[in-house]
């Protein structure tokens, strides 16, 4: 039976290359797949999914209000039968985005995973996780770690001398240089201004760009 599945995680986790491994299982055994990456992320260029540690894959880039579920009907019109939906970034997806996913998998029986943060750096849920965390069929955190030792759960902010920035947009398109994955305890610590990030330890080699 197929399932909306919602895999979230602080930044650093690894998530990118979750998605990437998973596609790639699907294809080993002569399945297809579509990947479906938010259009406003172009940092490795348009219409690719891409980890910092080299992976990458074609993707299919989305807007703010695309119908999902047309998009998806549309590509298995075009190209054949589909296996499964990937959806990278998927913090950023609407609301009725979300909702269109769940068609996907109760109307046309194609599994979707979906791959995102779970906060911002206010600590406050992304509309795409809030509803996804509502909504899909099996929950998973990916798990990694603050530069204190602790569980990392939330996002940083920061400017380029490491200290937290809490005002602004909500999305603002970074990596390493501009977001850093801690432990509540340290999002407390040094959102209040009581510290500072060391971004230079801040860069984990294995994980991915989220």
């Amino acid at each position: 039976m197929a399932k909306l599945y919602f895999y979230y995680s602080a930044m650093n986790a690894g998530k990118t290359t979750t998605l990437l491994q998973s596609a790639y299982n699907y294809h080993e055994r002569g399945m297809r797949t579509l990947i479906l990456t938010p259009a406003l992320d172009d940092r490795y260029g348009e219409g690719v999914v891409a980890s910092r540690i080299g992976l990458k894959a074609n993707a299919r880039r989305f807007g703010a209000d695309e119908n999902l579920f047309a998009l998806v009907e549309k590509d298995i019109a075009d190209r054949g039968a589909l296996h499964c939906v990937f959806v990278d970034e998927a913090q950023f997806l609407g609301k009725a985005q979300v909702w269109q996913l769940t068609d996907v998998v109760d109307r046309l029986g194609i599994p979707v995973l979906a791959y995102g943060l779970r906060t911002d750096f206010r600590g406050e849920l992304f509309e795409g996780s809030r509803y996804l965390l509502a909504w899909a069929d099996h929950l998973d955190e990916i798990k990694t770690i603050c530069h204190t030792g602790r569980k990392a759960t939330m996002v940083v902010r920061v400017d380029g001398q490491g200290r937290a920035v809490t005002e602004g947009p909500q999305v603002e398109i970074g990596g390493n240089d501009r977001y850093v994955s801690v432990s509540r305890a340290e999002f407390k610590h040094i959102t209040e201004g009581r510290g500072r990030i060391e971004l230079q330890q801040s860069v984990l080699p294995l994980d991915d760009k989220r």
